[in-house]
C-alpha cells in the first residue's frame, strides 16, 4: 500500500445529488479534514431537497461534518430521480460552483453509480473540473454497485464513531430505511479499512492523478 499526501486543503468543493449523499459518502473524510485545518472552506452543492424539511438536516448536518470550516451550502430543488431531465439546471449549477472556487479536493459521487441522479452530477463534474484532485464517494444500497476503490482515506475510530452518530442524529428523515443504520455505516468503513490496512477508512475512485515525484 503506497501511501501519498496531498498537502492540506484550504479550498474543498463537495457534490450531492441528494441530502445525505456527501455526509455518506465523505462525512468522515470532511471531519478529518477540518479537525485538522481550521477554517478551511468548503463549497457544498446539493441538487435536491430545497426548501424543506430535507434542507433543514443537510445544512445542520454539514456544519456538523465541517467543524471550524467556511462552509458554503447551497441546495436546489431539482426532484428526485429526475436528473437526467434537468440537465441544463444542474449543469448551470455546477459550473456557477466552479467560476467561484479553485478548490485542491472534489469530493464527487461515482460515474458509474447505478442511481442515474449520482451517475449524472458525477459526469457533470468531469467536465467543470478538469485540474482538480477529484475523490468519487461511494454509496452503498441495493443496487449492489460497489466497485474496487483506488483511493483511501483512513478514519480514526473516533472519526468513524462521530459519522455514524452525526449520521443518525441529523437525518431523521432516513432512519426508517432498512439500510440507514450504524451496522451498514461502520461495516463498509471496516470493509474498506482492512483493504488499506487501517481500522476504519473512506474510498473513492480517482479518475486521473498527475504526480510531482521531483518536487
Amino acid at each position: 500500500m503506497i501511501r501519498l499526501g496531498a498537502g492540506s486543503p484550504e479550498r474543498i468543493v463537495a457534490v450531492g445529488a441528494h441530502c445525505d449523499d456527501i455526509a455518506i459518502g465523505a462525512g468522515g473524510t470532511l471531519l478529518t479534514v477540518c479537525l485538522a485545518r481550521p477554517g478551511v472552506r468548503v463549497d457544498a452543492l446539493v441538487l435536491s431537497g430545497g426548501g424543506g424539511e430535507r434542507e433543514r438536516e443537510e445544512r445542520a448536518a454539514l456544519a456538523a461534518f465541517c467543524p471550524g470550516a467556511d462552509l458554503r451550502l447551497t441546495v436546489l430543488k431539482l426532484p428526485d430521480g429526475r436528473m437526467p431531465a434537468h440537465w441544463e439546471e444542474a449543469k448551470a449549477a455546477v459550473e456557477e460552483l466552479r467560476e467561484r472556487t479553485e478548490p485542491e479536493l472534489v469530493l464527487s459521487p461515482r460515474t458509474d453509480d447505478a442511481h442515474q441522479d449520482h451517475r449524472g452530477l458525477a459526469k457533470l463534474m468531469t467536465t467543470a473540473f478538469r485540474d482538480h484532485l477529484v475523490l468519487r464517494y461511494e454509496i452503498a444500497k441495493w443496487d449492489g454497485d460497489l466497485g474496487r476503490p483506488t483511493a483511501y482515506q483512513p478514519l480514526s475510530e473516533d472519526v468513524a464513531e462521530e459519522k455514524v452518530r452525526l449520521l443518525q442524529e441529523h437525518y431523521p428523515s432516513q432512519r426508517h430505511r432498512p439500510w440507514y443504520d450504524r451496522e451498514a455505516f461502520l461495516g463498509l468503513a471496516r470493509i474498506r479499512g482492512i483493504e488499506c490496512h487501517a481500522r476504519y477508512a473512506e474510498a473513492f475512485d480517482v479518475a486521473k492523478l498527475t504526480l510531482n515525484l521531483g518536487g
